[in-house]
């Protein structure tokens, strides 16, 4: 996959707002630029897309591209700051020379550039790991996405990409995870088709003699029903011990399991078991893995923005944070990826290892796993 230009100038990334001492360290720092052109040198590498207001943005741009005057001329004519002015205007036409002279009063220190142009830097790391992870909320709830799976991907891909080039940019740092709660995201809210398919397979999954061999990725979560998950589960019991599986040793693993209520008559769960036969429970294992894969790449992307969207978390926080999310959508993708993939191997274990609580983690499949996608 091609690394993304993340330096590009993107007007969507303005529509962010930086987070409120941004604002005033980008000032800051072009009123140094302005007040010693010669501090440009210390700054290490910054992009004029890196600003947050596209005013600054154009500012930036000009003193890149423009020759300082002379020292002695710049201290005695206000040259550096007309010619600024005259070349930043065309793409920034509210422009004035009071503006710029407001910049120049609104810096502390114009030694203090370096400091300013990282909160620069920060602050757009924050505003382009929220654009990349709308986008995966995006695609992950937009149902008419052809070949939706796929474009879910390939957008975790990009925002795992991101996150790799951004972890290059800033100095290491043992970081811990975002201080941000846990978000409580919104419940899968399930259509009455969604219901009718996890019934299906768990009907056909208790007409086969080996039901976990046809459902061998799928866990009790990926349903979308918790009733049906905790079902999937006892069925899954009864097979670990080797007792044979129909409706009936279903039900009794239920009943143990604390499932038969008055709200839940056994007839009730009889009724879900029964009339499997002939179904293509492939098929309908496979139905249910996806909404899973989707879900979570949603939940993916809602829990990388409300880390972005709180100002208390440093950058490395939020790098951390948002490899962690990964992670947790990672350990679905690799049994999709199994249930879908007719290259690879076809083993009855569907346990991913547990991601490390914190610290750097796998944020893709391998190149050979992402190619068969």
């Amino acid at each position: 996959m091609p690394q993304p230009n993340i330096y590009d100038v993107d007007f969507d990334l303005l529509d962010i707002p930086p987070a409120p001492a941004g604002h005033y360290a980008e000032q800051a720092l072009l009123g140094a630029l302005l007040l010693q052109p010669d501090r440009l040198k210390t700054l290490g590498t910054l992009h004029p897309a890196e600003f947050a207001n596209a005013g600054h943005l154009a500012v930036f741009h000009a003193v890149i591209t423009l020759t300082p005057p002379p020292p002695e001329v710049h201290t005695r004519k206000p040259v550096w700051l007309t010619a600024v002015l005259e070349h930043a205007r065309p793409a920034a036409r509210g422009l004035t020379a009071a503006y710029l002279h407001h910049l120049v009063s609104a810096c502390p220190d114009p030694a203090h550039a370096p400091t300013y142009a990282a909160i620069v830097r920060a602050g757009h790391a924050r505003r382009t790991l929220t654009a990349h992870a709308e986008q995966l909320v995006h695609t992950a709830g937009d149902s008419m996405q052809e070949d939706q799976p796929t474009a879910v991907l390939t957008a975790a891909d990009t925002l795992a990409d991101v996150v790799d080039h951004l972890a290059g940019r800033f100095p290491a740092h043992s970081s811990t995870l975002p201080r941000t709660p846990t978000p409580t995201h919104p419940a899968r809210d399930p259509d009455h088709e969604d219901l009718q398919d996890e019934r299906l397979l768990l009907a056909a999954l208790c007409a086969r003699p080996r039901p976990a061999e046809a459902a061998r990725w799928l866990q009790p979560g990926d349903f979308l029903a918790p009733l049906h998950g905790r079902l999937f589960g006892c069925l899954l019991n009864v097979a670990r011990r080797g007792d044979p599986i129909d409706p009936i040793t279903v039900l009794w693993e239920a009943q143990h399991q604390g499932l038969i209520t008055p709200a839940l008559p056994p007839a009730d769960l009889l009724g879900m078991l029964t009339d499997g036969h002939g179904v293509a429970t492939e098929h309908w294992a496979e139905v249910v893995l996806r909404r899973a894969l989707l879900a979570r790449a949603h939940t993916t992307g809602l829990t990388v923005l409300a880390y972005t969207q709180d100002d208390t978390n440093t950058v490395h926080q939020l790098l951390a944070g948002t490899r962690r999310a990964l992670a947790d959508l990672a350990a679905v993708r690799a049994r999709w990826h199994r249930a879908t993939d007719p290259t690879l191997p076809r083993t009855t274990q569907s346990a991913v290892p547990a991601s490390p609580r914190a610290g750097p983690v796998p944020l893709r499949p391998t190149a050979t796993t992402r190619a068969a996608r």
